[in-house]
């Protein structure tokens, strides 16, 4: 009975930590608004965090004078909860819109339309939730387990603010893909499963993606 119960515990504690290492976007996890997810592969972002990204071979450096970024969007249409109200969600897409255009407007002349030489951003926020923290490594600890797991049951553990995005680049002329990105952040945990998330949780995140775009931009579009 002895062995059985620390077998037990053993595979409980192999599973936290499988939950608290997974930080990485899969293909599994698209949301349907990229055109092709399989030529996706995992890259580094001028910051050191994890990506899954495409650039087309035939893109050419220097092929885009001026960019024009596309309001970006919840996909699919993201329904307000208590949790996570509509006045979260519209300013959200609002920030993220605001980060991009001042980013890659320290680089590139922003243009207000699609058209010749115009590299299209098309960004869409694909999920935005709260969910509740993985075990740290010192509750695996059989004493202090037991009580992690009533802590999550009662719903007073801390709750990551998750969101991801995906990104499409498009020739502003054709409609080409000529790129693909998917990223995946947490931002400022929430106290609780009660507490209302809001833009501030996650604002860190997306400066984050729009200063790597920027530096992106800078070094493979050009």
């Amino acid at each position: 009975m002895k062995n059985r119960y620390s077998v037990s515990l053993l595979f409980v504690a192999t599973l936290s930590l499988s939950a608290c290492s997974s930080k990485k976007v899969e293909p599994a996890t698209n949301a349907g608004f990229l055109r092709d997810y399989s030529v996706l592969k995992e890259h580094s972002t001028p910051s050191g965090q994890t990506a899954l990204s495409w650039v087309s071979p035939a893109l050419k450096r220097g092929r885009y004078k001026q960019v024009y970024i596309a309001p970006s969007r919840f996909y699919p249409d993201v329904a307000p909860t208590e949790r996570i109200p509509q006045g979260t969600l519209y300013t959200v897409t609002a920030y993220y819109d605001a980060a991009l255009r001042y980013e890659l407007g320290k680089v590139v002349q922003l243009s207000s339309k699609p058209g010749p030489d115009t590299l299209t951003v098309r960004p869409a926020i694909t999920r935005v939730a709260a969910s509740t923290q993985s075990l740290r490594y010192y509750e695996w600890l059989p004493v202090t387990l037991v009580a992690a797991g009533v802590s999550t049951a009662a719903g007073i553990r801390d709750q990551d603010s998750e969101i991801t995005t995906e990104v499409s680049f498009e020739d502003g002329a054709t409609g080409e893909v000529v790129a693909q990105v998917m990223r995946k952040g947490t931002g400022i945990p929430l106290d609780d499963d009660k507490q209302v998330m809001t833009a501030a949780n996650v604002k860190s995140v997306l400066d984050g993606w729009a200063s790597d775009l920027r530096e992106s931009y800078v070094k493979g579009y050009r």
